[in-house]
Formats: structure tokens, sequence, C-alpha cells
């Protein structure tokens, strides 16, 4: 009993942290919740495809926090939807292929992609620099459709909402942060909703999961986390449009860098 009492309280608290996360810095919160879901998971002991589920029901959380985080900063009129109609289509049928390639991944091959990328991403937190630029406009096609399609299938594999990545991409072509950071919360629903379908699908029928799990998402932890992120992400949103974020970005850079590592020594030697 005490077990899952732990189980249930950890997850409240991710949630309402992933929620934060993803109003202030619109990435979906996934960078938060999948450790902390990979983790309880293996306490809990259901290594076997801990990972898988920890992905696939970040993926599901992801479209109800990224959904809140776009209608507050649409409130506020920082949503730029002409970019989302371009963009969401090729980023849905990248999150359908990361889901379907991650089902044929081993759990610790995922770890790996996870660990890596997070550190990859850590860094582009720290170092990285709002005046940085690669052109005043967004690309149009056929760059459009494989920057789209990549931000899909990388976030799918990582139970990501894509706004770290988006974010990045908005910004360093010619997107202030404000907008970059509302019309990337929006890539999350196109990522989140497609690939969370298919963790369930690619999940279904396989052995040793944890109970109440829909494929490889988890129905607790998906309540768990969505209670309380669902409710915190307006104060997020409302944060990133009152404070200069740099500081906070290079805090949050140096915590998911230690997660990084302690995920990669978790993957290189077991």
């Amino acid at each position: 009993m005490e077990t899952y009492i732990v189980y249930l309280l950890t997850l409240l608290a991710v949630g309402a942290f992933a929620g934060l996360i993803a109003g202030l810095f619109g990435i979906g919160g996934g960078v938060v919740m999948v450790p902390a879901m990979y983790y309880t998971l293996v306490f809990l002991g259901y290594p076997e495809h801990a990972m898988h589920a920890a992905v696939g029901t970040s993926l599901a959380v992801i479209v109800i926090t990224s959904a809140r985080s776009v209608m507050a900063h649409a409130k506020r009129g920082a949503v730029d939807f002409d970019i989302l109609k371009k963009w969401c289509p090729w980023i849905v049928l990248g999150a359908l292929a990361g889901s379907a390639i991650a089902g044929a991944i081993p759990t610790r091959g995922l770890v790996f992609i996870f660990a890596i990328t997070a550190l990859v991403l850590s860094l582009q937190f720290f170092f990285g620099r709002a005046d940085w630029k690669l052109g005043d406009d967004l690309p149009g096609q056929p760059f459009r459709a494989l920057l789209a399609g990549t931000i899909g299938i990388m976030s799918a594999l990582m139970g990501i909402g894509g706004g770290v990545f988006g974010v990045t991409l908005l910004t360093v072509f010619g997107r202030s942060i404000h907008v970059a950071v509302a019309t990337a919360a929006g890539f999350g629903v196109a990522i989140g909703f497609p690939a969370a379908l298919g963790f369930v699908i690619t999940g279904w029928g396989v052995a040793d999961r944890a109970p109440f799990s829909l494929g490889f998402v988890s129905m607790p932890g998906f309540a768990l986390l969505a209670i309380t992120a669902v409710f915190v992400t307006p104060l997020g949103a409302s944060l990133a449009h009152r404070l200069n974020a740099a500081r906070l970005r290079q805090a949050f850079a140096i915590g998911l860098a230690l997660v990084a590592l302690n995920m990669l020594r978790s993957a290189v030697w077991g």
C-alpha cells in the first residue's frame, strides 16, 4: 500500500511540474514526465516495457497539456495558427511513423535515444540564445515536410510535445520567443494524439505490462499526471509572459542533463 501511495503522490507532483514547464516553455512537459514515469514503473516492478509505457503515457498527457497551453496563449494573441495549419499535417505523419518505429525498438534502445537527445536538448536550453537566426521566415516545401516530419518522429520516440524542437525552429527563423512558445505548444497536440494512439496499437496484447494499461499507455499514470498538469499549465503560460525565462531555462537544462546522464548510464551499463 505504501508503494502505491508513493506512486500516487509522485505522479501528482510530476504532473504539476510538467504542467508548469509546458506552459512556461511550450514543451509539453514530456521531458519531465518520461523519466519520472520510467523510474516509477521500474520501482513498481514493471521494467520490461517501462520506457515504452513512459513514452506512450507522456504522449497521451501531452495532448491535454498542449491543448490547454495553446488555449491560454491564444487568449493573449500569441499563437500563429497559419504555421500550425501548414506544419501540423507533416508533424502528424512523422508522429505516426515515430510510434511505429518505437514499437520495434527494445526498452534499452529507447532509453538510450531519450537520454542522448535529452542531453543535446539540455545543452540547447542552457546555451541557446533568442537572437540566433538562420532566416527571416520559415522554409517552404520540401524542407517544411522534412523538418516537420523529423520533429514528429523524434518527439514520438521521446514522448515529448515537439516544443523543444519547435521553439528553436521558430526562433531561428524570425519568430519572437513568445510567439514561438505559444505556437510550438500547438505542435504537441499534433504529435501527442496520433503518437499515443500508435503506442496503444503497438503495445496491444504485449505481455508483462503494468496493470490497467491500454497498449503502452498506463491509464492510472495518464489520469494522475493529467489531473495536476491541466490545472497548472495556464499558470506557466501566464508566467511566460511576465518573466525573463533565461535563468529558469538554464536551471531546467542542468536538471535535464543530470536526468539524461543517469538514464544513459542505465542504458549502457544496466
